[in-house]
């Protein structure tokens, strides 16, 4: 039996009261329903991962990704999580989180990359948390990252910017070195925690958010091989 999302409960209450009741529609006259239905950053978060607990159990329900819902989401946008990941193209967040068109803000830069990154970067996120009002962001790494690798096994210059995106993901894995464990491991969830403190820190826009509570931000690891997310 298929089961309504809270988003999709929101939207059809809303369309009931405007007289156009619809089956798992998706309303864009609303201006940022998730917001104004109240969703807070842990709601969002349980949204996030229990969407990936049905993709790597193989039950995904691939919500609202036909043409229709695409089309009631021109005028708006409104999404509920943003997530800053990897640039590989196995990792897809939309997918492995079993979302549907409007529900994560994906950020993707290669190696998840956020501190010393630049105003490309910081600025869409912190596009999304001012003017969207998203409550959640989650910065995700992934295992066997080629990014944190070159940083981790590289001895001499990369060519063009490679080697200066590469760089920027060094400072974790010096903060990684001599952990017990894998090194590439270690050096993945470094980054990725050196990511969500960066964003808990940054002013003018996020810490006040983190500080007040209205902003969450979390890491995590998607597994290339399980499919699973885990929150770190």
């Amino acid at each position: 039996m298929y089961i309504l999302s809270r988003r999709e409960l929101f939207t059809l209450a809303a369309a009931a009261a405007a007289g156009v009741c619809s089956s798992r529609k998706t309303t864009a006259s609303l201006k940022h329903p998730g917001a104004q239905a109240g969703i807070s950053a842990d709601q969002a978060l349980g949204e996030l991962l229990a969407g990936n607990k049905r993709f790597a159990s193989g039950a995904a329900s691939a919500p609202r990704r036909q043409p229709k819902h695409f089309r009631l989401l021109t005028g708006a946008q409104h999404p509920e999580a943003i997530v800053v990941a990897c640039a590989d193209s196995r990792v897809a967040p939309e997918i492995l989180f079993d979302a549907g068109i409007g529900d994560i803000f994906v950020v993707s830069v290669a190696g998840n990359v956020i501190e010393s990154a630049g105003v490309v970067v910081t600025g869409s996120i912190e596009y999304a948390v001012a003017v969207l009002n998203v409550p959640l962001i989650m910065v995700l790494g992934h295992s066997d990252c080629g990014a944190v690798k070159a940083a981790l096994n590289s001895k001499d210059s990369l060519p063009g910017a490679i080697d200066g995106l590469v760089r920027l993901i060094k400072p974790a894995v010096l903060k990684s070195k001599g952990l017990p464990g894998d090194p590439l491991d270690n050096a993945i969830r470094a980054n990725v925690t050196t990511g969500v403190e960066r964003l808990k820190g940054l002013d003018p826009i996020l810490a006040p958010r983190v500080r007040g509570l209205k902003l969450k931000v979390v890491g995590g690891i998607y597994d290339l091989a399980t499919g699973k997310v885990e929150l770190i």
